[in-house]
């Protein structure tokens, strides 16, 4: 049996019926890691993971420990102390940090096993999975590879989709983690901001970055929520609320009030999504949800994309001054500093990189910070305050993650957009305000997987999984991956 094909919850169960060993897990997940074609992999970790797997199987399999001897995969911008941490970016070649982040401590903690470190666009900017150091990433679902599978948490979306392993680490700044799971089908889950520790997450924009993952079930992401939502003090930006207990959620929606915005649905065109989406919206309306319709200034929608750049890229700029080639990544050389890291940097960054700083530096100097900078921060305030009169009245907010399935590599332009799809960045409202937001399957087009966005309010997370949970019931689309049955067209 696949046993990796199965969700968390289930592998568990098999691990206390002894049916399975934490060794066989990991070493089916370690053969399925080096046989991967999609390049979803920076390294494997084998021996590492072998040991630690022998070391579990002379334990018994805790009853309450769901995560007992789960293989994950980590985003490689997240520290991991004693391997290499490059963020797919040849700036950082050969850079191996000396601590753990705290997410990876509180899953080593659970006694996951790590098994490899996957791909991003560099530093993690860029949405396609194509910028990294080793290349395009490919769409797991799609054997001519021609298809994206999305980013920048695009090996990490692969590493799940290819039933490698059911649960992966990966951040979202704008939609890393929500797009991706779109174009492969999984649950991908972002926190209200705060909730997880950044610590040890290289920073891309901080305050748009959120530590988020991969699941094949609402069940499991909630689970998985429970073990990484803390305050921690090493994070100055964690919130110190008391967590909840996010496995308490209800699904059903009868009550809820589900907003649907007049100017997205009037803007969605592929008619396979479109006719998928009405119909979920019929049977939560069945199920007792009322729907909303409500309306957002298409301005506003449209300034979103403007502004995600503007911030996200000045933000960069700053965070990323410390790679200068001296004190850690590959020497330029270069008899002054400024020559060092003058050539570092044009050796080390790729042309969308480089590109991104240097519209982060123009907006930030001293005589455009008025009219692009702090511009585009009064433009994000209008959006979200638009978005929490939303939430005033509503209780979530329903559509689709994405306006088509995954897009051919060679329509793909990582360059910055002047004319764009105002549905397809409308999840970076969901790191503008910090919104806990969930994307999940709802459908297949000429095989292809398309998703299912679900937005609620800042720490409501409970809710959330409720309203999920009740779709992926509709839809019957839990647990899936290349390996197991595939898709059912959606109801």
């Amino acid at each position: 049996m696949n046993y990796l094909d199965l969700t968390i919850k289930e592998i568990h169960s098999l691990l206390l019926e002894k049916k399975v060993t934490v060794s066989e897990l990991v070493k089916e997940a370690l053969n399925r890691a080096k046989n991967d074609d999609t390049n979803a992999f920076e390294m494997i970790l084998e021996e590492d993971a072998l040991k630690k797997a022998a070391e579990l199987d002379k334990k018994e399999v805790p009853e309450d420990n769901l995560l007992f001897g789960i293989p994950y995969v980590a985003k490689n911008n997240f520290s991991t102390k004693g391997y290499e941490t490059n963020s797919s970016s040849n700036v950082l070649n050969g850079y191996v940090p000396c601590f753990d982040a705290s997410v990876i401590t509180y899953l080593n903690e659970k006694d996951m096993v790590l098994i490899g470190k996957t791909t991003l666009d560099e530093l993690a900017m860029g949405g396609t999975g194509t910028s990294g150091h080793l290349g395009t990433t490919y769409n797991p679902f799609d054997k001519t590879k021609t298809r994206l599978c999305g980013g920048s948490s695009c090996g990490s979306a692969s590493s799940v989709a290819s039933g490698i392993v059911p649960f992966a680490l990966g951040s979202d700044t704008g939609d890393s983690v929500r797009k991706p799971a779109s174009y492969t089908g999984l649950v991908g889950f972002k926190p209200t901001w705060g909730l997880i520790s950044r610590y040890g997450l290289f920073p891309f924009a901080p305050s748009l970055d959120h530590v988020a993952y991969f699941t094949r079930s609402v069940f499991d992401s909630a689970l998985m929520m429970n073990v990484l939502s803390r305050h921690d003090i090493n994070d100055s930006t964690s919130n110190f609320m008391e967590r909840p207990d996010y496995l308490t959620y209800n699904d059903s929606v009868k009550g809820k009030k589900v907003a649907i915005i007049n100017q997205l649905y009037e803007l969605l065109e592929d008619k396979v999504i479109k006719d998928a989406y009405d119909k979920l919206l019929a049977n939560l309306e069945k199920e007792g949800a009322e729907l909303v319709k409500v309306d957002v200034s298409l301005d506003l929608l449209k300034a979103v994309y403007p502004t995600y750049i503007v911030i996200s890229c000045a933000e960069a700029t700053s965070n990323n001054a410390n790679l200068d080639g001296i004190k850690f990544g590959p020497y330029g050389g270069g008899d002054t500093y400024q020559d060092v890291m003058t050539n570092s940097r044009t050796q080390g960054f790729s042309p969308l990189i480089k590109r991104r700083f240097v519209i982060g530096s123009y907006a930030l100097f001293k005589e455009n910070q008025n009219e692009v900078f702090l511009r585009a921060q009064k433009a994000r305030r209008l959006i979200v305050n638009e978005f929490n009169k939303i939430f005033e009245t509503c209780d979530t907010i329903v559509f689709p993650a994405a306006p088509s399935i995954a897009p051919l590599i060679k329509h793909t332009n990582d360059n910055i957009q002047k004319d764009y799809d105002v549905i397809d960045n409308w999840l970076g409202i969901g790191n503008f305000g910090g919104f806990p937001s969930i994307t999940l399957p709802l459908g297949t087009e000429d095989g292809m997987p398309f998703g299912i966005e679900v937005m609620n309010k800042p720490f409501d997370e409970i809710s959330l999984f409720g309203i999920a949970e009740n779709i992926e019931k509709y839809t019957g689309l839990r647990g899936f991956s290349t390996k197991n049955a595939g898709f059912k067209e959606g109801k």
